[in-house]
């Protein structure tokens, strides 16, 4: 009991699906990683007050698509989509393919976990009072339609010579329910009396598993022997 696992990962195959969808062998899998993590680096290093959730990933022979999922997309466009343009030129030379970059806009910040978790970590460093921050955090995501919210905070909290953790949750979140759909996020506040650590957990409610669908060609069942 009491032993951890990624919200999402524990989900993967049910009801979540991986942020990079494509297929290489042993040899190239190395180096296509290491392209996936340079270009996931570059693009939130290039867009930082964009308010990105998600980065999607997706290969085909010659070409990589990028999906960017963000709160803001007038910020990553630009004026006449000329950030877009000189992003899209930037990942091209540096992957040496062509590359489509795809952008959604998420309507409702307040219900996608690592927004709340980034704008947690942006207030701590800011300097404002942690349990202040949470119960807002946690008022404006139910409010927003959320059924459970959770989020937890760890590091030196207020200046404290020691660190601990403290966490505020309101509904329930269901961590060991594979149908129930919970979006789970981090960051890092950069203080100057050291790093915290943001958590954010939202519960969106189940997933209804899709109705199984009888082939037509099965074999009829014997009827029983009385």
């Amino acid at each position: 009991m009491g032993q951890k696992t990624h919200p999402i990962g524990f989900r993967l195959g049910f009801t979540k699906t991986w942020n990079a969808k494509w297929y290489a062998n042993s040899r190239a899998y190395r180096e296509l990683l290491k392209e996936d993590i340079t270009i996931r680096s570059a693009i939130r290093a290039r867009l930082r007050d964009a308010a990105i959730a998600r980065i999607d990933i997706e290969r085909s022979t010659n070409q990589v698509t990028v999906t960017i999922q963000t709160a803001k997309p007038g910020v990553v466009i630009g004026k006449g989509g000329a950030k877009v343009e000189e992003l899209r030129q930037i990942l091209g030379k540096t992957t040496g393919k062509m590359v489509k970059v795809n952008i959604f806009e998420i309507r409702y910040p307040e219900l996608d976990a690592n927004l709340i978790a980034e704008n947690v970590a942006q207030q701590l460093e800011r300097r404002v009072s942690f349990r202040k921050v949470l119960k807002q955090t946690v008022q404006r995501s139910m409010k927003s339609g959320a059924k459970g919210v959770r989020v937890a905070v760890s590091g030196r909290l207020g200046g404290a010579e020691m660190s601990r953790r403290e966490w505020e949750r309101e509904g329930r979140v269901p961590l060991h329910t594979l149908r129930g759909d919970i979006e789970f996020g981090r960051a890092t506040a950069k203080t100057t009396y050291g790093t915290i650590g943001v958590k954010a957990w939202v519960y969106k409610g189940d997933i209804e598993p899709a109705p199984r669908q009888v082939t037509q060609n099965a074999p009829a069942t014997a009827g029983r022997v009385a």
